[in-house]
């Protein structure tokens, strides 16, 4: 009786842990002028089985600066999982250059590669999880 109940406490820990993988806080890549931003990730809105992101804290070094202003802006939108660790059918918004790509995620540990497409060429940036 005691190892069923450990092994259904442990399937549970589990499936937790790669359904919400991503949520939580997630600090960018450093821009040129050492601005970034904390986006906090977790189940959208329309749809829980997807994840979404939105701009929770902007940080810069030279004050106010008018692409941060608007805190609440959904910069990941509606990625799949496909298995907890790799995510992708949805877009990222680049507050830089104010486009939405197609999106990959892959989720390392504590590191989330985060890849804005075109067509088949990706470029990405890494950004940590905020403890």
């Amino acid at each position: 009786m005691r190892r069923l109940l450990l092994g259904l406490i442990i399937t549970a820990i589990s499936s937790t842990a790669v359904a919400g993988g991503l949520d939580g806080v997630w600090q960018t890549a450093a821009d040129d002028n050492g601005a970034y931003l904390h986006v906090t990730l977790g189940p959208c809105d329309s749809d829980s089985s997807k994840t979404c992101g939105t701009i929770t804290e902007a940080f810069t070094t030279q004050g106010p600066d008018p692409k941060y202003v608007n805190l609440g802006k959904a910069i990941v939108t509606h990625m799949s999982s496909h298995d907890g660790k790799k995510y992708s059918g949805g877009t990222v918004w680049d507050p830089e250059k104010n486009k939405t790509y197609k999106s990959k995620l892959y989720l390392k540990g504590d590191v989330l590669d985060v890849e804005g497409c075109i067509s088949f060429i990706c470029i990405g940036q890494d950004w940590k999880r905020v403890k």
